[in-house]
């Protein structure tokens, strides 16, 4: 885990290039403005995107970590979303998009892993691209599950048909009823040592998977969410002190509100996103106290130092933050 002042840093970055890759599905590739390498990245990287309008989202990068020229990314337009993907459909070529340093909560595993299965629901695909390119690099052992509705709706077809023709990609048309689709409980029913598991997809697709990973070990599987988990629990919000390490203030969090709200209330320019504990933007570190992690990023080792502050409450007070 990187350390939060590194994941601020951003750059500005061109848009070389936009293309239709797919239906409701464009590809904006993005370049130094000055022709330099950009920072490296690797397979299961995205970075946050500040998006006319004001929004800040995340995309993950779905090129070769290997090019250092450009960034790709692929933009969904999600018409019931929340407007950041609707302004991107509309950038044009030249036009200029503050971007973050990448940064990946979404790994491969190393060489320790005999094998990998990659399950990929729609747009959920975009991270596994690049992930195909570093396995192919390895001369490693993986298959990939693509489950879309439809091929007009298939992100990344033509790129894929070599790893189709040769069996290591099985694309899955559901229509639209997943009955009709992909066995995942079948398919994930036994587990093979040596096995590591990565998915990704809509929130149905996260939670048919999550049920099924019953029989393999927590730390063979791997996801990321880009949107809040269907079966996100309700937990009971109570009252707690938060308490500012660098300047040794404490501020009361009412059951009614977030870290984030209280500690904007008083001055402080916290990034965020999501809201929800999901994409990783108000990552925080603390020096003291106990908190209650909600978010579905950080792994319980970065979870000894760090805390999302969009969703996570204090289970003794006051929570020390490293600001």
């Amino acid at each position: 885990m990187l350390d939060p002042q590194t994941l601020k840093l951003t750059l500005d970055a061109r848009v070389a290039q936009v293309s239709r890759e797919a239906e409701d599905i464009v590809l904006i590739e993005l370049v130094h403005p000055q022709g330099e390498a950009l920072p490296a990245f690797e397979a299961g990287a995205h970075v946050d995107v500040h998006v006319p309008g004001g929004f800040l989202r995340q995309y993950s990068l779905c090129n070769n970590p290997t090019e250092r020229h450009r960034y790709v990314i692929a933009v969904l337009n999600e018409p019931g979303g929340r407007g950041g993907s609707a302004a991107l459909q509309h950038i044009r070529q030249d036009e200029t998009l503050t971007i973050s340093h990448p940064r990946n909560h979404f790994s491969l595993a190393g060489r320790e892993a005999r094998s990998h299965l990659l399950l990929a629901g729609g747009i959920g695909v975009t991270p596994m691209m690049a992930m195909l390119a570093a396995l192919d690099a390895r001369g490693a052992t993986y298959r990939m599950h693509y489950c879309t509705r439809s091929p007009e709706r298939t992100a990344f077809l033509q790129r894929l048909r070599p790893h189709i023709e040769a069996g290591r990609v099985i694309v899955h048309h559901d229509g639209g009823d997943p009955s009709r689709g992909l066995d995942i409980a079948g398919l994930l029913a036994v587990y093979e040592p040596g096995t590591h598991l990565y998915y990704c997809g809509p929130p149905g697709f996260m939670t048919a998977v999550k049920n099924a990973v019953g029989a393999w070990p927590p730390h063979t599987v791997h996801f990321e969410y880009f949107t809040a988990p269907e079966e996100q629990e309700a937990r009971e919000n109570l009252p707690f002190q938060i308490k500012v390490e660098s300047t040794g203030q404490v501020f009361e969090v009412p059951a009614t509100e977030s870290i984030v709200d209280v500690l904007r209330a008083n001055g402080f320019s916290i990034d965020t996103d999501c809201r929800e504990g999901y994409c990783g933007t108000c990552i925080t570190r603390y020096v003291g106290g106990s908190p209650e992690h909600r978010d579905t990023v950080l792994s319980e080792k970065e979870r000894k130092n760090y805390v999302m502050i969009c969703c996570a409450r204090a289970k003794e007070s006051p929570l020390v933050l490293d600001l």
